[in-house]
């Protein structure tokens, strides 16, 4: 796989909270990148796991370990790896899931258009073109309610906003570093952007069922989801107005 990076230096953030199940393989899969591009770094962030998910990652040397003491969920968890990259002046980071649902032959979509300028931050997408991903039907009514919501208050239409699969540039690097929403931040993220003027797009990408483990967002997580995120993103809303 050609990802037409070059010289540019890429970390793949990989937010993992009991994913003994899933991290093995992940790692596999990311690990083919660095056969290829010196340059791509892989940083797996352990929120807290009570299971073997840091020893299995440790058996890995050429994997990146941030091992936190304690649960910071998945915003604390992501957040410590754009300091990561921040601190370290990486060109491109890529968040990637631990449970093996998104596609490592993807990242290639996301990070050209980030590293040839066209865009801050670049998101993939199930559904800018038709893909094999089906989804409950409680989840697509969130995806498309998300949609609804964000294009309201942005007038830009983003048809996978609670995707976790995006690349961004220094500049958003910087940003996420020292400000980024704690619990399920992937909508908010898109109207922070946005009142900071950068430029988002998306990008078609495959994505598959998880590999294992279970998934920590319940019936009753995903209306407490829906409702936070709608409340913060029209407070953002509101701030930007006053």
């Amino acid at each position: 796989m050609n990802t037409h990076i070059g010289d540019s230096t890429v970390l793949i953030i990989v937010p993992a909270f009991n994913e003994e199940e899933a991290i093995e393989s992940t790692i596999l899969k990311l690990q083919k990148l660095r056969t290829t591009h010196s340059s791509v770094d892989i940083c797996v962030i352990n929120d807290g796991s009570r299971d073997r998910t840091a020893e299995i990652v440790r058996s890995h040397p050429d994997i990146i370990l941030i091992d936190l003491a304690n649960n910071l969920g998945i915003g604390g968890a992501v957040q410590t790896g754009y300091r990561y990259a921040h601190e370290f002046g990486y060109d491109v980071a890529v968040q990637f899931d631990a449970d093996g649902q998104h596609n490592e032959e993807d990242l290639a979509a996301i990070v050209r258009p980030v590293l040839a300028g066209e865009c801050d931050m670049c998101i993939g997408s199930r559904f800018v073109e038709k893909t094999a991903y089906e989804g409950s039907i409680a989840r697509r009514f969130g995806i498309y309610y998300f949609q609804y919501l964000i294009f309201l208050l942005t007038g830009q239409k983003f048809t996978d906003a609670t995707s976790g699969y995006r690349a961004m540039n220094k500049k958003v690097i910087a940003l996420f570093a020292y400000d980024y929403p704690r619990d399920y931040p992937e909508p908010e993220v898109i109207i922070y952007l946005r009142r900071k003027k950068m430029k988002i797009i998306e990008k078609t990408v495959n994505m598959h069922a998880r590999q294992g483990g279970v998934s920590s967002i319940t019936p009753f997580k995903s209306l407490y989801y829906m409702v936070k995120v709608t409340l913060s993103i029209i407070m953002q809303k509101l701030i930007k107005e006053n």
